[in-house]
C-alpha cells in the first residue's frame, strides 16, 4: 500500500561496506518524529522511529541539509509484508519549505 504522508526528520545515517564473513550492506536510515500508541493509555507523545530509505547514495542526495535538521519533508511511503510482519518504507523524501513547514511562534507543524 503507498500513500503520501507529511513527515518530520530528525536525523539520517546511512551504511556501506563488507562485514568480516564478506557479505555486503548498504542502505539509508531516516528517523521520524513518530507519535507513540497512546490506546492502552500508557505511553503519550512521540518518539524517533526508524525508516529505509533506499542504499546509501540516498543519504548524499540530503547531506547538504545537515544544518536544517529538524526538518518538515512529504515521503512517499509503502507499507510492505511478508505475509507474517509488516513494516514501512519510505521511497522519497522531498523537504518542504521553511516558512510552510513552521507554524506561527516557530512550533513545527506535524502531520
Amino acid at each position: 500500500m503507498k500513500f503520501t504522508s507529511t513527515i518530520k526528520v530528525t536525523g539520517m545515517k546511512y551504511s556501506k561496506g563488507t562485514m568480516d564473513n564478506g557479505q555486503t550492506f548498504d542502505s539509508t536510515k531516516v528517523f521520524v518524529e513518530t507519535e507513540l500508541d497512546a490506546s492502552k493509555d500508557t505511553a503519550m507523545g512521540t518518539a524517533c522511529a526508524e525508516y529505509s530509505l533506499g542504499k546509501a547514495e540516498e543519504y548524499q542526495k540530503y547531506k547538504h541539509l545537515a544544518g536544517a535538521f529538524p526538518f518538515m519533508a512529504a515521503a512517499e511511503m509503502e507499507i510492505v509484508t511478508n505475509g507474517k510482519t509488516q513494516k514501512t518504507i519510505i521511497h522519497s523524501l522531498k523537504p518542504l519549505d521553511a516558512a510552510k513547514a513552521s507554524a506561527p511562534g516557530g512550533k513545527n507543524v506535524l502531520p
